[in-house]
Order: structure tokens, then C-alpha cells, then sequence
């Protein structure tokens, strides 16, 4: 067996997330890449993503990996993008050490989360935002993230209902950058927890609404606790942003 590496783009508007559902295959990004694959290699193709997208996610960069017979070149992007649908596309694609795994192999991930903080809401951004048409106060939100940066427990911050899985994470960066009312929020760890990312984000938009005070955005990652905090921010301003190995 072969081992072939890709990386994928894609909006997720249209799908239910990056896994595949039993029930309805190509309504997942997974699934209907896999339908594709399997199709043109002629055997039955199973990927390996490096993790796993919302619905309504979006991801630049979503890094892959499966096995097979055949013997591809990389001008095999070719026809897999020629049969691709518009909002799924292959950027790179290689092959790879045979004990190459997409989603163990990973070091570091990086999540972008966008905000559109304009006047009237830009039109063009509307399925790859999340409009907040009142003023964010931005040095307050500054202040917040440095809370989450380093090694916590995030179990405030997620919707992980697991007892036997740890909640601990290490943030290595949070970096918010703001253009022109239109903010971006970069998370970078080594690994995320669901919807994690997402309510980070609600408690950082809390905080530049003056819904929610530091001081009690520091308490809520002290308690540990899921009883608390509830706000998740819409998965349209969400992108899987980068993957390192």
C-alpha cells in the first residue's frame, strides 16, 4: 500500500462538517472527497484528516492522508480537482512515509476566527463572519486572550462531555489583528478541544461588549466548569487556518 499526503480547501457553508455521516456520506467533506477517491482509484479509499470541522466551518488548510494500490504521480491533482465540487479543492498532494498520519502527526494547529465589527456588515463576508454591529472594545479583548495563552485546563471552554479525555491544552499564541473594523483572532496550539475555539471566542466578544468582565473570565478558567459559560459564536467566521508537522 501507497500513502499519499493532500492538502485541502474548502467552505463549509453547504456541508454538516468535515466527518462523515453514515447516514448522508456526501453532506460531509470527508464523505464526499471519499466518494471521489474511490471512484477514480477504483477500490475502496478511506482519509485521514488532521481534525475535524464544524458545520459551516470553513478550513485553508486541511492536511490529509490515505492508502492505496495504485502508483500516482503528483499530476494526479489534476483530474481530482477536475471532479471536485466548486467548494472543495486540492492545493498540494504527494506521497509520503508510509507511517505519515494526518491527524497523530500534527504538532501545531492554528484556528482564525473572523468578525466583522463595520457599520452595515460587509455583504461579501456574511457566510465567512460573524457581524457585530456594536463597537468592540478592542484593548479590552487584548488584555483578555493573554488569560488563555500557556497550559490551562480549558474545560470552561468546551463542549467535551468526556470524563476519561483531559481538557488540559497548551495556547501557544493568540494574536488579534483588526483592519478596518474587520478583526481576525488567531489561536495557536497544540491541539483543541471541541468547540473550543469558538467560545474562547464568545467569551473575548462578551468582554468587548462589556457583557462579561475579566475578572470573571479569569474565575470561569479557574472553576472548570461547563455550568457557566454558554456563549458559542456562530461557525461561519471559523477557519482552520494551518497545520504543522
Amino acid at each position: 500500500m501507497k500513502n499519499y499526503m493532500f492538502v485541502v480547501e474548502y467552505d463549509g457553508s453547504k456541508y454538516n462538517g468535515w466527518q462523515r455521516l453514515p447516514d448522508n456520506i456526501e453532506k460531509s467533506i470527508q464523505g464526499k472527497i471519499e466518494v471521489l477517491l474511490s471512484r477514480l482509484l477504483e477500490e475502496d479509499v478511506k482519509i485521514i484528516g488532521s481534525g475535524r470541522t464544524d458545520a459551516g466551518v470553513h478550513a485553508l488548510m486541511q492536511v490529509c492522508n490515505f492508502k492505496t494500490l495504485k502508483n500516482l504521480d503528483n499530476n494526479f491533482i489534476e483530474d481530482f480537482n477536475k471532479y471536485l465540487p466548486k467548494d472543495i479543492k486540492i492545493t498540494e498532494f504527494k506521497k509520503v512515509d508510509d507511517k505519515f498520519h494526518a491527524r497523530y502527526n500534527a504538532t501545531k494547529k492554528v484556528y482564525m476566527y473572523r468578525i466583522d465589527n463595520t457599520r452595515f456588515g460587509n455583504l461579501f463576508l456574511r457566510d465567512y463572519s460573524y457581524y457585530i454591529d456594536k463597537k468592540l472594545d478592542i484593548p479590552a479583548m487584548r488584555k483578555t486572550l493573554e488569560l488563555f495563552i500557556g497550559e490551562h485546563d480549558f474545560t470552561s471552554f468546551s463542549k467535551n462531555n468526556s470524563k476519561k479525555k483531559s481538557c488540559v491544552r497548551t495556547i501557544n499564541s493568540i494574536e488579534l489583528k483588526e483592519n478596518n473594523g474587520i478583526i481576525e483572532i488567531y489561536f495557536e496550539a497544540d491541539g483543541f478541544l471541541y468547540n473550543m475555539v469558538r467560545m474562547l471566542t464568545g467569551a473575548l466578544i462578551g468582554v468587548g461588549l462589556n457583557q462579561i468582565k475579566y475578572e470573571d473570565i479569569k474565575e470561569l478558567l479557574n472553576e472548570k466548569t461547563r455550568t457557566k459559560h454558554r456563549f458559542v459564536v456562530p461557525p461561519q467566521g471559523l477557519f482552520l487556518y494551518s497545520v504543522q508537522y
